[in-house]
Formats: C-alpha cells, structure tokens, sequence
C-alpha cells in the first residue's frame, strides 16, 4: 500500500509546485488575453476554460496542503476564499448565456443559447412592455398654433415650462424611437388641465384652444435607457420589473439584461435581451468575500499582532 501510494507522491509534489504554478498561469494569460480582443456575446470559459481554472484551483490546494504547518491561519483562510472563487468559475461552466430580439409589445418563447449554438425554449415567454429612453435636458423649439394661427415660439429646455395666457405648459421629455415627439403637461395654476404631444395626441378638454408643433431640437444625450419586461408562464404571469445594462431582472435561476435598443428598418423598435444562467455567481461572491475576512485579518495582525 505504501509503495502504491508512493508512485504517485510525485504528481502530489509537482501539482503543487511552484514550477507547475508559474506554467499553468501562463497557459491561463495564453487563454484569456486573446479573448479580450474577441467581439463575441459568449463569455463563457467553455470546457478547456474551466479545465484551466480547476488545474489553478488544484494547484493551490496542494501547495497549501504542503506548507499548511509554516502558513499563517489568515492566509490559510485568504486560500481557501481563492479556492471558492475558482470553484464558482468552473460551476459558471456548467450555465450558458442567451440571447434574443423582441419587439416593444411582443413576446419570444426562444431564445439563442451560444453553447448550444441554435434556438431553444426557455420555458418561460418574455414580453417587451415597453421601451423606456430618458435623456438629459434637451433644448427645443416649440410652436404654439391657435388653429391655424402661430401664436408663439418658445425656446426651452426639456424639464422647464413656458406661460401661455393663464396656462403654464411644461415640456416634459423628447421621444425619438419612432416618431419624433414632444410630450408636455398644461397647467391651469396649480390643476394639471391635460397632456399633449406635438404629434396631436392629447387629453386635454375639446375646447382647449391651442396645438404644438416640435419646431427643431438639439441632439440629446443618453442618461437611462431600460426595458418594462413581463414574464409569464401557461399565459400565468410569473414575475414583472425593469431591466437595463447593469440592473437585470432576475427570476429563479434567470437574469434578464437589456443590452441595446434600436429599431428596424421600418422604424419599429425592439429591445436586445441577454439571458444568463450562472450557477457559480453564489460561490465566487461568497469566496470574495472569505478570502477579504482573510485580508483584515492577516493585516490586523501585522499592523498590531507582532510589536
């Protein structure tokens, strides 16, 4: 027994040596540096990835095996969050990323998984609400009609509000998706009258005097950009919210991101939605934040423990 276990004493000593840490981390820069440069929506490790990680992880674990009796605990503690960490990364392995385009107001039952290669059910239907574009302020004209006589023209930014006889009218945000259109809210004093836009949709009474006109506007720039996304299941609805770039939606197992917004070539909106399914995301945090308790602790003892 003994003589068997000393035939392989010598892979427990070369895993966990220095000279095989040096190399596998080159091979990991080797693997992870050109796909940097790589425009790819796959940014999982895929199988030699993870075999890469997992060789690091045993490579950590036995060389702390065989120097545990001269390391200190906090360090031992620091090994074991990294260890967790490269864990997670190996378990993300086994979740995939999806993607799909759907349409302001319609659903999609498939998606894109990238491992996969091909469409497949998700199991669940996502519907695009809507499609929610914020700005900051922008500076417009607005042309105020009484019939058909100009009234006025006033020059505001988006947020502010212009006086018209004993209304006050507030130009409230620009909207580009697929019209061009200024949305405003008429005050009489205090008492909100209606809303209109310059396209002629309004709630305002039908004897209210005056229609506007978008005359011209400066190009505005970004500030939010997010997604009413609704899913439902046997046409159950199962979970609502927002979701945008770095706050997804999240159900069960599932983190829903929008990723771009645009429209087609007929003008119609859709919103890009990215799926990701990351069974190693709970281990990687939890290993953070071992491996930080294990930083306080080894710099306490340092700055306080040895005087």
């Amino acid at each position: 027994m003994r003589w068997s276990l000393k035939r392989f004493e010598w892979l427990y000593l070369f895993f966990g040596s220095k000279k095989f840490t040096l190399g596998i981390f080159l091979v990991l820069c080797l693997f992870l540096i050109p796909r940097t440069f790589i425009k790819t929506e796959d940014i999982q490790l895929g199988t030699w990835g993870s075999m890469i990680f997992g060789l690091v992880g045993l490579n950590l674990a036995l060389c702390t095996l065989q120097r545990i009796k001269t390391i200190a605990k906090a360090v031992i503690v620091i090994h074991v969050g990294v260890l967790m960490s490269f864990a997670g990364a190996v378990i993300s392995s086994f979740g995939y990323i999806a993607t799909v385009n759907i349409y302001e107001g319609k659903k999609a039952d498939k998606v894109y998984r990238w491992d996969l290669k091909k469409d497949m059910p998700l199991g669940v239907d996502i519907m695009v609400k809507k499609i929610n574009v914020q700005y900051y302020p922008v500076a417009v004209k607005v042309g105020v009609l009484r019939g058909k006589e100009k009234v006025g023209l006033f020059m505001l930014k988006t947020g502010e509000s212009f006086h018209l006889e004993q209304f006050t009218v507030k130009a409230d945000n620009l909207e580009l998706m697929q019209a061009q259109k200024l949305n405003l809210s008429i005050y009489d004093g205090d008492n909100l009258v209606g809303t209109a836009d310059t396209l002629g949709d309004n709630t305002l009474p039908a004897d209210f005097p005056y229609e506007f006109k978008l005359v011209a506007y400066q190009n505005p720039s970004l500030k939010r950009l997010w997604v009413d996304l609704s899913l439902s299941k046997d046409s159950e609805v199962v979970t609502e919210g927002t979701s945008e770039v770095n706050h997804p939606l999240t159900w069960g197992k599932f983190s829903f991101y929008n990723t771009k917004v645009d429209t087609d070539e007929y003008g119609f909106p859709f919103a890009g939605i990215q799926i990701t399914n990351d069974p190693g995301v709970p281990y990687v945090y939890v290993g953070f934040a071992v491996a930080g308790i294990g930083s306080i602790i080894f710099l306490f003892k340092r700055l306080y423990g040895y005087r």
